[in-house]
């Protein structure tokens, strides 16, 4: 994999910004194996590359100098093809840019491609992608998780340093951890959403996905701060880069005892149970805890979740942009055909399960009710987080798993148990590689939560684990 300080290492070596793009659009070129690409944006990259040339390297007025990174494509750039690796968005041309794409393009960094995803975000495998799935980095016969999966591969592959995702219900870490990344789920709110095509508005999150701990830092203490364009951004307190290696004596942890128990792959387990281990001899303090609620985490998630899907989604019209119909006699048949036409069947499975719990019959017995449970979750992990800086356990209880294998949509959705959770409290949370599995040789991440708002914290302890399993 390749980091940022190996690229500005090439760059004080004398290669140009362009040099530099120009590597990387080669190499996402050489990987067409893998189904990563949904639209290039080489032009415009190598454009800004050489723009960028008339200004001296300087990482420290601009970070990202001459970096080159792909964006997940329910990301808007402007005048580029954004799709959300949807048939209905198939031709849509965003009018501007996404917030955190701006902030990384005014630190130098260069964006080279859209990539592929789970459409909308529905998924957690990226086979739900309508420009077919992506495939792992370590195992071409195997998923890379979602619904980022085309921005995890990108970066398992060594193409980019760094590739932005967003996480809903785990689709930055579940797809790092799958990967062998380090991916973060910053705080809700902590970057701006304006400009990501929304799947739940009240879980949407944007963050990162690299080849370390530290540019995980970098690129989110960029993209972090309050935006005038969403109104759900927090102003940024601290700098998140770390700029010294933490001490794991000041850090108490506990791992969350329900995440070990049932389900979960023995493989998985081992890995856990060792990096512990070696977190532990490296100082910093472990306890278990038991938080009983999570077991109510999953279900409250998707009868949330698909409400907000339901909402979401009833703009694709086929009338004010994105897919139409060619074959339509009235107004309503246009709205039929269009969403019959342009959506999959993962979409139209959300899409009717949001609108079933927020139907006047049954919205006090599903949506209130998941409400409800959600407001217990967020003061069983406050009352943890009172106790310890944060909670650490499993990402998902399997490593990925073979393409075509969960077809079962229930299956699949219960892979996302370990990650909903921190997602319904708004916390900050990140995926760090631990190891590979003994039986399936595929990587296996180690999940950190904490309270939220306290993002530095996350980052602090994912820098202990990686050196601490070196």
């Amino acid at each position: 994999m390749l980091t940022i300080l190996e690229v500005h290492k090439e760059l004080q070596s004398g290669k140009t910004p362009a040099e530099i793009v120009e590597d990387a659009i080669e190499r996402l070129k050489g990987s067409s194996d893998f189904n990563i690409l949904i639209t290039p944006m080489f032009d415009s990259a190598l454009k800004r590359a050489k723009a960028l040339e008339s200004e001296p390297f300087n990482p420290t007025t601009h970070r990202l100098y001459g970096i080159p990174f792909v964006a997940k494509d329910n990301l808007a750039i402007e005048g580029t093809r954004t799709t959300a690796a949807s048939n209905i968005l198939d031709n849509y041309e965003s009018p501007y840019t996404a917030t955190a794409i701006k902030k990384l393009e005014d630190e130098g960094a260069i964006c080279i491609a859209k990539v592929n995803m789970d459409s909308f975000g529905h998924g957690s495998s990226t086979e739900n992608s309508d420009f077919s799935p992506t495939l792992n980095p370590h195992d071409n016969t195997k998923v890379p998780g979602g619904s980022s999966g085309g921005s995890a591969a990108a970066v398992a592959l060594g193409i980019v340093p760094f590739a932005i995702g967003t996480d809903t219900g785990g689709s930055i870490r579940q797809p790092a951890s799958f990967t062998g990344t380090y991916g973060l789920k910053p705080s809700y709110g902590r970057v701006s959403r304006n400009g990501a095509i929304a799947m739940g508005s009240s879980t949407d999150t944007v963050g990162v996905i690299t080849a370390n701990s530290q540019d995980l830092s970098l690129v989110i203490d960029v993209m972090s701060g309050l935006d005038p364009k969403d109104s759900t951004t927090i102003a940024k307190t601290e700098q998140l880069e770390l700029s010294a290696e933490p001490n794991p004596k000041q850090f108490k942890v506990a791992i969350i005892k329900e995440f070990l128990e049932g389900g979960i792959d023995k493989e998985v387990l081992e890995q856990i149970s060792l990096a512990i281990t070696k977190l532990k001899e490296s100082g910093v303090q472990i306890e278990e805890i038991s938080i009983p609620e999570v077991q109510y985490a999953l279900a409250a998630y998707y009868i949330i979740i698909p409400a907000e899907i339901s909402s979401n989604l009833a703009r694709y019209d086929g009338i004010r942009y994105g897919y139409s119909t060619a074959e339509a006699s009235n107004l309503n048949e246009t709205y039929e055909k269009s969403r019959m036409e342009g959506f999959n069947h993962e979409n139209k499975r959300r899409i009717l399960i949001g609108a079933y719990v927020l139907s006047s019959g049954y919205y006090d017995a599903y949506y209130k009710k998941a409400q409800q449970v959600r407001t217990l979750l967020k003061n069983a992990f406050d009352k943890a987080f009172d106790q310890y800086d944060a909670l650490i356990g499993p990402v998902a209880p399997t490593t990925a798993f073979k393409v075509g294998e969960s077809e079962d949509p229930v299956q699949m959705y219960l892979g996302d148990i370990m990650t909903v959770g921190a997602s319904l409290i708004g916390s900050p949370a990140s995926s760090v590689p631990i190891g590979l599995g003994q039986d399936s040789k595929m990587p296996i991440g180690l999940q950190i939560i904490s309270a939220h708002g306290q993002d530095k914290k996350v980052l602090q302890i994912s820098k202990l684990v990686e050196e601490a399993i070196k």
